[in-house]
């Protein structure tokens, strides 16, 4: 891998080379925004997202998918679209999501994370 100061693409050692190296790990990764603001502004915290990561996990599990190989879920701090909140995403296809309840994350998971289908209703652009 090339040195930042060689002169070489940023890509080489940015974000690119760690989405490729975590697809080749987990066939899917789903991150939560889990931030918390205190100050009034929007968050997904308010919006129940702790909860919800909590149980996509549980029914990733459940189903039988969870592992190297198949999908990772994680929490994640600010994705910085908490306007649109509560978001997650969803790799290495980058599909980010809003969510209201348990019956949209069992959708996420089946459709999405289970079969490669994305859940054009639950869609942020």
């Amino acid at each position: 891998m090339a040195h930042p100061d060689d002169g070489a693409a940023a890509d080489d050692c940015g974000a690119a080379s760690i989405i490729d190296r975590m697809s080749s790990y987990y066939q899917r990764h789903i991150f939560f925004c889990l931030n918390r603001r205190d100050d009034g502004r929007p968050c997904c915290a308010a919006h129940g997202a702790e909860s919800l990561q909590a149980y996509a996990k549980e029914r990733v599990k459940a189903l039988g998918l969870a592992g190297p190989g198949k999908v990772r879920v994680n929490k994640a701090g600010c994705l910085d679209r908490c306007d649109e909140g509560p978001v997650a995403v969803v790799y290495p296809e980058g599909v980010w999501y809003t969510y209201v309840d348990r019956s949209d994350i069992d959708e996420i998971v089946e459709s999405h994370l289970r079969d490669g289908r994305p859940v054009a209703r639950l869609r942020l652009e």
